[in-house]
């Protein structure tokens, strides 16, 4: 991968559901180029195609046509257990519904994507407190996510996240369970996350406050990308 190569790339990307008169696309022939280090809110309304794209770049979904390419390797060309790879390598995920185990604590929680990966006992143990220090739940970590208020739940997420120092987040939602105050400090600490360790975020998002804090805003509809500006630009 080139200096200049985007880090994604989707290139003429359809997807569609049903067959003959009942075939519908989510995606239309999208076209899209997202560098290492860009902070970006992709926006739409619901059935817009934004999950759908953001589905395709973590490995979630496939398209129908078109090609979607990681660091110049051509992602359709990957086997199961090697898309498993990029996802649990390169990408971090964060959901509106926290999507935390019940029944294990805040570390625990953490711990489990590195589980996936095969590190020891120890050296996972360490890596999920510094990634519990860095969104400033230290204090909770043996705490279940009963226990914790819904930004704590949040934070915990982030932490599972970053635990494995992913080059790409992928956010869908992070703000949507929510409240405004907890909603400035998630927004927040991705910000510095992708300001100080230069991850790249793409996040899927309907508050338009909370789009503020990216670096550029993709605007999907009925499949297509509407708008695509940098900030500063519109």
């Amino acid at each position: 991968m080139s200096e200049n190569e985007p880090l994604i790339s989707l290139k003429s990307i359809t997807k569609s559901y049903g067959e003959g008169e009942a075939k519908t696309y989510a995606l239309k022939g999208v076209d899209l180029e997202i560098h290492e280090g860009e902070f970006v809110a992709i926006m739409g309304a619901s059935g817009s195609g934004k999950s759908t794209a953001m589905n395709i770049i973590g490995c979630l979904d496939v398209p129908s046509s078109g090609k979607y390419l990681f660091k110049g390797i051509d992602v359709g060309e990957l086997n199961r257990n090697q898309k498993a790879v990029l996802r649990r390598n390169y990408l971090g995920f964060i959901f509106q519904g926290f999507n935390l185990l019940g029944r294990t604590t805040a570390l625990e929680n953490v711990e489990l994507p590195l589980v996936y990966r095969g590190i020891e006992v120890k050296k996972r143990i360490d890596m999920a407190n510094d990634a519990l220090v860095k969104v400033g739940l230290s204090a909770v970590a043996h705490h279940t996510p009963a226990e914790l208020s819904g930004g704590q739940q949040q934070r915990v997420a982030i932490a599972r996240a970053i635990a494995t120092n992913p080059l790409v987040i992928l956010a869908d939602e992070p703000t949507g369970n929510l409240d405004s105050v907890r909603s400035k400090e998630v927004m927040e600490l991705l910000a510095s996350f992708n300001k100080t360790q230069k991850i790249t975020i793409i996040m899927v998002t309907h508050e338009e406050d909370m789009d503020a804090y990216a670096k550029r805003t993709i605007i999907f509809r009925d499949g297509l990308i509407i708008k695509d500006a940098r900030r500063g630009e519109e």
